[in-house]
């Protein structure tokens, strides 16, 4: 402990207190600062220490309670790595482990499986629905604590500049995924169609009211997002010879505003599903929103318990307003509905909640260990893994064979070695701290 205050600034003040005051000063300060008592005294574990069901962890150094002077150090969030990691573990392989691993206890995929494997094919919601709206509430979580280190050091013209290149680059990664843009031919070639480019829409909406409005006006934005896409659906008719008509309200799986509008506009590169993209928009941004707002919490509310009440209390309003607003506008996540968008932003306030719990107030990193190094190279291993997907070259290649020698269980064993090939290189690269972004 000496000789780690020797190099710190308050080496000077020791030296000067022992030499005004005697040693037995020097001691009492260096008690206060950092715990200092000699004998290192020995603690249980907290789970057999015997205090009540009721008590939380109080992270100490010394006398000072880490929550009682404000750090002057750029904050990092483990939730938000390991929740995106979450999220990105089933983008990229892992729900086809997860359901391999679960049918090994079956004879037959049981339904509530089946339900929650895939996407809902219209209204309604399953938990596959959750990934792409979770994977925007993210990136707006982050953004609170990313903007944080460049407002006040950078100009707003060159932040503006950033946010503006890296929309761009997710337009154009988008393009890659889904829209033929390797193809170089316009005719086979989609405009927008893939979860990037909505994350860019979100990601420029939300960086436009973090960089000029308060947090009020923040919340004031999201909701009149919600609003105004939820009145230009249910109260805007829309006709046009080529592309087709629809009365007001209807949300018909090929006939609505939504739908029509990407029609009209994109035209021939519209991507030819059921889709909605461009008024989708408003969904995009409030879902982004939402995020960046549970980014607000997570930086400016002082204590775990109030931070963690306040996510709780996020997510349980967000369930009960989508709940209660799908009655009239339905959950529709290929619409990007508002009440959809609510829903959803319950259900990710309550998974931060959750992971913060693990991370930032239990420490128990090893736990979520596992996603934070999928999470840590996020936009990698989604192009990785939907541009060149190992189970149709390399994984294939590898584990083909050997995964038949386990019978019923080959599935499951050539989707764990697919997923630890794939969980190596990211270690490789997060061992190397190599981050690859946009």
């Amino acid at each position: 402990m000496v000789r780690r205050l020797v190099h710190s600034p308050w080496s000077c003040v020791i030296y000067c207190t022992t030499f005004v005051s005697g040693k037995d000063t020097c001691k009492e300060i260096m008690t206060e600062l950092v715990g200092f008592r000699g004998k290192r005294e020995k603690r249980k574990p907290f789970f057999l220490s015997g205090r009540g069901k009721d008590w939380t962890p109080d992270f100490r150094i010394g006398n000072i309670a880490m929550d009682s002077a404000p750090d002057t150090r750029p904050q990092r969030i483990a939730a938000i790595d390991a929740l995106r990691g979450f999220d990105m573990f089933f983008l990229t392989g892992g729900l086809a482990l997860v359901v391999a691993g679960i049918n090994l206890f079956y004879e037959k995929s049981p339904a509530w499986l089946l339900k929650h494997a895939a996407h809902v094919q219209w209204e309604g919601f399953a938990a596959w629905d959750l990934v792409m709206p979770l994977f925007l509430f993210i990136v707006g979580t982050a953004m609170p604590f990313s903007f944080g280190r460049r407002i006040g050091s950078e100009p707003v013209w060159k932040i503006y500049f950033k946010v503006i290149k890296r929309v761009v680059a997710l337009f154009l990664l988008g393009m890659v995924v889904q829209g033929n843009l390797l193809s170089f031919e316009p005719d086979k070639m989609s405009l927008y169609c893939n979860t990037l480019q909505a994350i860019g829409s979100g990601y420029l909406i939300a960086a436009i009211c973090l960089l000029n409005l308060s947090i009020r006006w923040q919340v004031a934005a999201t909701a009149i997002l919600l609003a105004a896409y939820w009145l230009v659906m249910k109260f805007v008719p829309f006709s046009d010879p080529a592309v087709g008509s629809c009365a007001a309200g209807v949300l018909e799986p090929d006939r609505n505003v939504a739908l029509l509008v990407d029609k009209y506009l994109m035209g021939s590169w519209q991507d030819g599903t059921n889709y909605a993209w461009i008024l989708g928009q408003f969904g995009f941004g409030a879902m982004t929103m939402l995020g960046l707002l549970g980014g607000q919490m997570l930086k400016l509310v002082q204590g775990h318990g109030k931070k963690l009440l306040c996510l709780a209390a996020a997510g349980l309003g967000c369930l009960a307003l989508g709940y209660f607003w799908s009655l009239d506008f339905p959950m529709i996540k290929k619409l990007f509905t508002s009440s959809m968008v609510l829903w959803a932003a319950g259900w990710c306030y309550l998974l931060l909640a959750l992971f913060y719990v693990l991370t930032d107030v239990l420490r128990l990193n090893w736990l979520t260990f596992f996603f934070s190094v999928i999470g840590s190279n996020a936009i990698f291993v989604y192009m990785w893994t939907e541009v060149c997907p190992p189970t149709r070259n390399f994984s294939r290649v590898l584990f083909t064979g050997f995964s038949e020698c386990f019978g019923d269980g080959r599935q499951f064993v050539f989707y764990l070695c697919n997923y630890g090939l794939i969980w190596s290189v990211l270690y490789y690269l997060y061992k190397n701290r190599t981050f690859i972004k946009v």
